[in-house]
């Protein structure tokens, strides 16, 4: 029997998860979480779908690992979605009941449920039972840019042998204390983030903020977190250099959910020693590809295919393409399809089974897989050729003068879309010629942004990715 958290059914005496910094964090050991989360799984034993207020607590993970080990799906929910939103996400999963923590305020659809809350103190002992890799083990709803959330559903099999191969991808083993900041209600904070070193027999230690101090402190083997963290730590540690000796003692930090720039990845290699490690996944995917521990890193990419996942870039049709191509995947850690939907299933699929990922990338010289962005909203077809933005983007970012940038498409009558920039700038603007002539310069002349707009800030959601949809088109 192969079991998805075999670390609680027989645990050592040694820490499994802590939530919070000092004196006000809460932590469990492997025999505290296994009473707790034993003695919860069995008031949802014989259940089907329930909920789980998923804030970034000791709660949540303790929810969780509950309803794994009682073979009851769980359905983390974002504590910030809207009431429209989260009144979909609980009409489309049905969850029984809700898990959350005791005295906690639940938005309006959600204290509509019958709640259970998680006692920390519980004990019980875990089921002897484990159910077969095929039964559903999360319903994980995406961000809903292209309409309204679907809920992905991955199973038990899909989730251990992802975090499996990530073991094998990043050398990651029982004696790593993993240490993050990251939302526990998407792939990145609770499969890869909590469920991970559990898997492992590892231990977790959610700081909150990704702060340099507290980071510091935390004696972290590993770090994951977003490039906006990154940024933010990276800013931190060029003015605290033992902060950065400390967290430098780290032996992975790993970045993802989105492109870290180039110029981010100096910085931080500058005040650690570390290179930081990029992978790529989608809710549906789990983790598909991943620089490995052992390989330099290239900035800009996302490693090579894990163990098992077979990724292709298919043809892109029509105008030049640069060597660019659609993502397509497929492999034993890919979701079981949409719940309730079918046609959205059959649709995100080939007709010989590869998924659609929707991103669009390239193979390196090296043979890594580089991203240049969406193909809904990062693929610009202008002048006859097919240009990623991604890559405009990252040559941006190589200027001193900007801070951040987002490059989209906009109609136009000439070349069909024209290249437009938005960038916040790094104190005072430069010229907007100044930044074309710059792109100009790196890349191919046909990719230089016809026009540069200025901006405080770029719209992102709650993993750090720019919300495009919300720039400006007028």
């Amino acid at each position: 029997m192969t079991r998805l958290l075999p670390h609680l059914h027989d645990p050592q005496d040694r820490p499994a998860l802590r939530f919070g910094a000092g004196d006000s964090s809460l932590a469990l050991s492997y025999p505290e979480l296994a009473a707790a989360a034993g003695g919860l799984a069995g008031s949802l034993a014989g259940r089907g779908r329930v909920a789980v207020h998923a804030t970034p607590t000791l709660h949540t993970a303790v929810g969780v690992t509950a309803a794994l080990l009682a073979g009851v799906t769980a359905v983390p929910l974002n504590p910030k979605l809207g009431e429209r939103e989260l009144g979909h996400v609980l009409a489309d999963s049905a969850p029984e009941l809700v898990l959350t923590a005791p005295g906690a305020q639940l938005p309006g659809p959600l204290a509509a449920l019958p709640r259970l809350d998680v006692d920390l103190a519980g004990s019980g002992a875990v089921p002897a039972g484990e159910p077969p890799a095929s039964a559903p083990a999360l319903v994980i709803y995406t961000s809903g840019t292209t309409g309204p959330p679907k809920g992905a559903v991955l199973s038990r099999g899909a989730v251990a042998y992802n975090l499996d191969a990530l073991a094998d991808a990043w050398a990651w083993t029982a004696e790593d204390l993993l240490v993050h900041a990251l939302p526990l209600f998407h792939v990145h904070g609770l499969v890869l983030g909590v469920i991970g070193p559990l898997r492992r027999g590892g231990s977790l230690h959610h700081i909150g903020t990704l702060d340099a101090t507290t980071l510091a402190g935390a004696g972290a083997t590993m770090v994951f977190g977003v490039p906006t963290q990154y940024h933010r730590l990276a800013d931190q540690l060029e003015t605290d250099p033992d902060a950065a000796a400390a967290v430098g003692r780290a032996r992975l930090l790993v970045s993802g959910s989105a492109a870290l720039t180039a110029v981010d990845h100096a910085r931080l290699r500058r005040a650690t020693g570390l290179a930081v490690r990029e992978r790529y996944g989608l809710t549906e995917t789990l983790i598909l590809t991943a620089a490995r521990a052992e390989d330099e890193p290239e900035p800009a990419t996302v490693g090579r295919p894990l163990r098992g996942t077979e990724v292709r870039l298919a043809p892109l049709a029509g105008e030049q393409a640069d060597g660019l191509g659609s993502v397509e995947v497929r492999g034993p850690g890919l979701f079981d399809g949409y719940l309730n939907r079918p046609d959205a299933t059959a649709a995100a699929h080939t007709a010989d089974g590869w998924f659609v990922t929707g991103d669009i990338g390239r193979w390196t010289e090296s043979g890594v897989l580089a991203l240049v962005g969406r193909s809904a909203t990062d693929l610009i077809k202008s002048g006859g050729y097919k240009i990623g933005a991604g890559e405009i983007e990252n040559a941006l970012l190589e200027h001193a003068g900007v801070a951040e940038a987002a490059v989209v498409g906009m109609p136009d009558d000439d070349l069909g879309e024209r290249i437009v920039a938005f960038v916040v700038p790094a104190g005072v603007a430069p010229a907007e010629r100044e930044l074309v002539d710059h792109v100009a310069a790196l890349l191919a002349p046909h990719k230089r942004p016809r026009e540069v707009r200025f901006c405080e800030a770029l719209p992102r959601n709650d993993m750090g990715k720019v919300m495009k949809a919300r720039l400006p088109r007028d």
